[in-house]
This record gives C-alpha cells, structure tokens and sequence, in this order.
C-alpha cells in the first residue's frame, strides 16, 4: 500500500474509535434532558447513619466538611461521624479533636482510601447499629438538610447504593471552572442520562450512601485500593442498582492550577483502564445473561477519556488540513457535534460573564495537560496559572 492508502485507513480508523465515544457521549446528553425531577416523597422512618470522611493531607479542608456535617437538621442522636485523619498537620488534629466526632489518627507508610475505611470500620462501636454509610471527601460541603434528603431517599430509592449531586463551590481559576463544567457534565451524561433510560448512575467517589452491611462486608475484604471505579464495578456485579438524586447536593473544592488539574485527570485516566483490565472478563458473562449495567460500564470504559478524546480532535483539526485538506472536514464536523454534545450537558449556571475566556483557553489546558511531564508542559502550565 502507498502512503495515502495507509494515511486514509488510519485517520478512518483513528476517527471510528473517536466517533464511538461522542456518540455514546451524545445519546445520554440527549436522555438526560428528558430526565425527571419528581419529589422525593418524606420518610417515615429515620435510618441511623455512620458518616465516614477520609481524610489525607487536608488541612482547614476536612474542618470544613467536619462543621458542614454537624450543623444538620437531622437527629443528631442517629448520626455519628468518624474522621480518619491520616498525616495530617497538629492545628489541624487539634481543630477536630474539640469536635463531636470519632478521631482515627493513622500513620500509614503507604496511605490509601481502602485502609483508612477498613480501619473506619473496624473501630466502630459493637453496640451501635447502623442503617446506612455515607462517605464524603474532605472538602466536601453540604446543606442542613443533607441528611434528611438522604433519609428521605435511601427510604424511596429501594436500593443499596446512592449518588448525591456533586458540583463545585469554588470557580476562581480557569481550572477550577473547568472542573466545575466538566462534574456537571458527568452529572448530565452518567448519571441523569443514565438513569432516565433505567441504567445504574456513575459514582463520583464521595457523596455516596451505601447499605451498612453490605459495605462493611465489602470494604474488610477488600484487597485492593477501593477507587470509585472498582466500587462501580463491584457494586454491578452484584446486581445493585445505583440510583442518582439531582436534588440533594454535596459541594466540593476543584483544583484551581493547572497542574493539579492535569494530574487530577491523569490519575483519572490511569484508574480507568486498570478498571477495563481488571473486569473484562465479566463481559462475556454479562453479555449471555443481559445484564445490561455492567456491559454499559465495561463500555464505557473502554471508550476514550473526554481529554484524550478532545486532544485528538483538535489535533486532527489543525493538522489534517496541512496532509489532506479533504480529510479534515469530518473532523472539523466532528468537533462542532461535541461542542454541541457538551452544551447540552452543561447547565446554565455555568455559562456566566467567565464562560467565554474559559472557553476559548481549553485547548491551551488539553495541550497543557498532555505535555505537563515535559518542559514545555510546564511553561504552559505556568502561563495558565498567570493569566487565569
């Protein structure tokens, strides 16, 4: 074959693989727009809740999630709080040390999520029961009436696992206003999209409820780091439903440089693909017994990540038109459906006085984000930081 044989097979494969992902990306953009906001009808009984926040380097970010969750309009004798303070500074200890809470103060040589919920766990009182688990982040901040509207859904939901509306309360940086758009973004696509049609909502590593048992069975057995896509994946596979709940918010600090940002989604992505590696194997059995969640989770893994997805579309649409003129319209087409896609998904608070800086600086973020390990990534980097 010549060279334009092999250039024209490539960039038709390259853009097949591309055109799966907006396509995915489109159809939940588009059912998430017909997703209902019903009334969660009031609880007549009120669960006992165990909130639990892991807490690693954190700083005044955990006292916020602290006093957020003890200023509730809910009992407060059917809640208790544990705080698993790992490495954190001594203000910090002393700060949540006056609080009414329960302060585990770990030291671990190699810290992760999965150990400071075991530990969590392990060192909850024998005589109390516990209906529920919530977890939160630190940095997490929530209404008073979060634990009433968790009552009221765990009660109506009929199902194991919640999801809380995760959105930003910080968007000072370009960056930061890029985390806030690109979390109501997921919101719109996984999971309002995914649960208008019937299908289990994304997790979003905090603001999750989880029945008492079934996570304490769970997390003491298990083995590897518990990151939010092993939880999903775990979750499905035990046929547990994960249900969405738009209304009831939990606010959370996005990374305001550049550089935290592009970690951030680095790791993101790593975590990704180790979830694909990890569970393909179910696919087959998923597939002969129409367990439709969890195929539409290994596929949606297996698709690009959105920054990897937009990385390759602007590339293609500035290079294309130097190679081969004629191959670079579908791209350019291409590039105006996720901008469209992405529209749809974004909700109009979001679109505000800022919108249009932000906007026209994400290239410089995605390029920053795919260079950030080089020289020329930090430059970048820093000159986002600078002008945001």
């Amino acid at each position: 074959m010549d060279f334009w044989t092999i250039l024209t097979y490539t960039d038709l494969i390259i853009f097949i693989l591309v055109a799966l992902t907006v396509l995915y990306l489109g159809v939940f953009a588009f059912t998430s727009m017909f997703a209902r906001h019903n009334e969660t009808p009031k609880a007549k009984n009120q669960n006992r809740f165990i909130i639990l926040i892991p807490s690693h380097k954190s700083g005044k970010s955990v006292e916020l999630t602290v006093n957020s969750i003890l200023g509730q309009t809910y009992p407060q004798r059917l809640f208790d709080v544990t705080v698993i303070a790992d490495h954190e500074d001594e203000i910090t200890m002393f700060h949540l040390a006056q609080m009414p809470v329960t302060l585990l103060t770990p030291n671990f040589t190699k810290s992760s999520r999965t150990k400071s919920l075991q530990l969590a766990i392990n060192n909850l009182p024998q005589f109390k029961i516990y209906d529920a688990v919530i977890i939160l982040d630190a940095g997490d901040v929530v209404e008073p009436e979060f634990l009433e509207q968790m009552n009221d859904a765990y009660e109506s939901a009929g199902t194991k696992a919640i999801q809380a509306h995760k959105l930003s309360f910080n968007r000072d940086t370009v960056s930061a206003r890029l985390s806030a758009i690109f979390e109501e973004i997921n919101n719109s696509i996984f999971r309002r999209g995914h649960i208008s049609i019937g299908l289990s909502a994304a997790m979003a590593s905090s603001g999750m409820v989880f029945n008492f048992e079934w996570f304490k069975q769970q997390i003491l057995t298990a083995k590897i780091n518990w990151a939010d896509k092993e939880l999903e994946a775990l979750l499905l596979r035990h046929h547990i439903y994960v249900d969405y709940f738009d209304k009831i918010l939990v606010y959370g600090e996005k990374a305001r440089q550049a550089e935290d940002f592009n970690r951030q989604h680095s790791n993101w992505i790593i975590k990704q693909w180790r979830a694909v590696l990890r569970n393909l194997h179910y696919l087959p059995k998923a597939i002969i017994q129409k367990h439709y969640d969890l195929i539409d989770k290994l596929f949606q893994w297996m698709l690009l990540p959105r920054m990897v997805m937009m990385a390759v579309i602007l590339f293609m649409c500035i290079i294309m038109p130097f190679i081969y003129f004629t191959l670079a319209v579908k791209w350019w087409a291409l590039f105006a459906i996720v901008l469209f896609i992405f529209a749809m998904a974004t909700p109009n608070y979001l679109v505000d006085e800022k919108w249009d800086s932000t906007f026209f600086k994400i290239p410089v973020v995605l390029l920053s984000s795919i260079l950030h390990k080089f020289k020329w990534g930090r430059k970048i980097t820093e000159a986002v930081n600078l002008k945001q």
